[in-house]
Formats: structure tokens, sequence, C-alpha cells
């Protein structure tokens, strides 16, 4: 059993004072505001939960659909750790079907080695649209099948997203996916807002980075963009590295989803958390150049964001509230997940993992399970 005592903790919704928790068995089992250090250890700077990452396709210099297996979930999840990531899940970008099973074997054995670090799996594709593909490689968009429905309805992978076209993929099987259980956010998709409405009935919950590879909201046709904003129980990831959306549209975004239903993600990629400087995908090589990474014909392939980054860009360039930046990093997005009881918060039952930021929101410490790993 460890004690500790903070001046300021974020408890992944509101803010509290002189704050004594104590950590048992890898838990939260107690949160004391108002309270005095007595003999616990006394914790500088801010305390919050770990963040909460939903679509993190690499990081510390590898790639999940590169080599999916145990090996790269390990060292995605220690490299954002240091970063103040706490829980991820991993995304397998389009791809064959095999690479696809081996990302879920690896997803099954991170579960069995920790959990509350690789809480599931997103599977961004293969079921898109070839106009708003991005970097998605258009010789592996496909149908969605029975191989598939099987993959994304397995019982030993935790947690699974799936982003979808829904102009590809009928109602019908949207509905089967998340009667399964399985979490459907839309993206990729040159999609009408009826057509998007449509799967917004039938179960799907989110949008896949908003803005971003996805039909637009203008003044006759509100596309994705504009259905997404429009429906006040759909949750949105944003990538607020200013090279993905302008600061103006991500602070609209915020404004109209509010901090319940808006999710920062990084959509990052190998580079990210590293030093390297490119990474691999179908053949294709994807430097990392002036803060990005980009194909040769300018298009974004996701990022090298990490959440930290997120949360400084968020609070300090687009003067967001810092109990609403740091409440889309954490508690928003477990709830996304259905995990708002385990992740993403500090509260008795929850998982001790939390993190302290100096008053730049940079990351000083990091626990995992109640155990200091950086």
């Amino acid at each position: 059993m460890a004690e500790y005592f903070t001046e300021q903790l974020f408890d992944g919704y509101v803010f509290h004072t002189n704050t004594r928790f104590e950590v048992k068995n890898s838990l939260i089992t107690s949160l004391t505001p108002n309270s005095t250090p007595g003999d616990a250890t006394t914790l500088e700077g801010l305390v919050m939960p770990a963040m909460v990452d939903v679509q993190v396709n690499g990081g510390g210099g590898v790639q999940f659909n590169e080599a999916p297996t145990l090996a790269t979930l390990q060292q995605m999840a220690n490299a954002y750790l240091s970063k103040g990531t706490g829980s991820l899940m991993p995304t397998l970008i389009t791809d064959n079907i095999n690479t696809m099973q081996q990302g879920a074997d690896a997803i099954a054995q991170a579960l069995q080695w920790n959990a509350g670090a690789i809480v599931g799996v997103h599977f961004e594709g293969p079921h898109l649209s070839i106009a708003k593909k991005g970097m998605h490689s258009a010789q592996v968009i496909r149908p969605l099948g029975e191989d598939e429905f099987a993959l994304f309805t397995r019982k030993d992978v935790g947690k699974v997203m799936v982003t979808l076209a829904p102009e590809t993929v009928s109602i019908n099987d949207i509905k089967r996916l998340t009667e399964a259980g399985v979490i459907v956010s839309l993206g990729h998709s040159n999609a009408s807002a009826d057509e998007c409405l449509a799967a917004f009935d039938a179960g799907a919950t989110g949008a896949t980075h908003l803005y971003n590879a996805m039909s637009q909201l203008t003044g006759r046709a509100p596309g994705l963009v504009g259905s997404a904003l429009h429906r006040n129980n759909i949750y949105c990831g944003l990538i607020v590295d200013h090279q993905h959306v302008h600061p103006i549209s991500a602070e609209l975004a915020i404004r109209l989803k509010g901090d319940n239903r808006l999710m920062l993600v990084t959509d990052a990629m190998a580079p990210a958390a590293s030093e390297a400087d490119h990474f691999s995908y179908h053949g294709m090589k994807i430097y990392r150049k002036d803060n990005a990474l980009k194909l040769d014909d300018g298009t974004l392939a996701g990022s090298i964001l990490t959440l930290e980054e997120a949360i400084q860009n968020t609070h300090f360039d687009l003067n967001v509230a810092l109990q609403s930046t740091l409440k889309m990093v954490t508690s928003t997005p477990a709830s996304f997940l259905g995990l708002q009881s385990n992740i993403g918060i500090l509260a008795p039952g929850a998982i001790a993992n939390f993190t302290t930021l100096d008053k730049n929101l940079a990351v000083q410490q990091c626990w995992r399970n109640g155990i200091k790993e950086y």
C-alpha cells in the first residue's frame, strides 16, 4: 500500500485541493480532498489520471501494422508512458485479413500483459471510401465480409473500435456490429448527411479525426463533419497538432461538442515519442519533415503528436480551460470506450494509472498500476 498527497489533483472531471489518496494492489482505494499530508508521500505539481488515446498507430519507433506483435505493443505503451499516456487503443490501419488477425492475437496477449495499458484495438478500415482514403492502401480497402465480422467480434481483445465509411457498409451490418458490442466510428468517408445520420441511428457513436478524410460541412450539404457536430451524443476525435486542423476549426469543434463528447487523439505513427525519422506502410516510406508526416503528394500520413503536446496546444494556443482540456484526454475517451470506471479517472476502484504535470503541462512522473515507471 502507498499513500500520496498533492495540493492540486484533477480526478478526470474536476479539480480538488490538498488531496490524499491511497493505492493498493494496483488500484486507487481512497481519495480524500481537503486533507493533510500526514505521513503520505507529497507529489509536486498537478496530479491527474494517465491519459487515454483511442487512436494510436505506432510510437517509440515501431508501427503496429508493420510488426503486429506483443513486443511492438509493449514498446508503444512504454514510450507513451513517458508522455503521460497510460492507456492505448492501438490502431491497425487498412490491411489484409492476415495482418489484422495477427494484430488481434497480439492485442489478446497484451491484455494478459497489462489490461490497463492496452485496453483493446481500433481497426481503422478496411471498409472505407476510396475517395477519402488518405494514406490508406486502396489495394486492401474492401467490403465487410464474414472474416472481418468474426474478427471484430472476438471476445479476447478487450474493447473493439472500428472506423468505417457508412456509404460502404450497410445499415444492417452497422447494427450487427454495434449489437455485438463493437464501437463503430465513422471516418474516411464521403457520405451524405442522411447516410451519416442513418449510421448514427443504427448505433455508430463516433467520428474519427474530425475534419480529416471526411465529407465537409457546407451550406447545403452538412456531410460527416456537420452531422457529427450536430448530433449531441456523438463523440469526435480531434488531432490538435496545428497540422491536421486549423486552430479556428478546432476551437469551434470544442465549443460545439463540449468536453463531454470531444476527445483529443494523436493518430500517431512510429516516429512519435522517438527519434525515428520515418515509417513504412505497404511498401511506402513516409518521412518526418517540418513536424509532420506526409506522402510525396502532400497528403498527411498520421502525426507525430503526443497527448502531452495535444493538451499544451489546446490549453495554451486555443485558450481552452484547463479542466475541459484535461477531461478530453481522460474521462471523456474512457467514457467513449465504456471504461470510465477503470481508466481516465482517479477514484476508488480505478486502476492507479496517474501522472504529474508541471505548470507548462509537461509530464514529470508517471505511475502505471500503482508503480512509478517514469
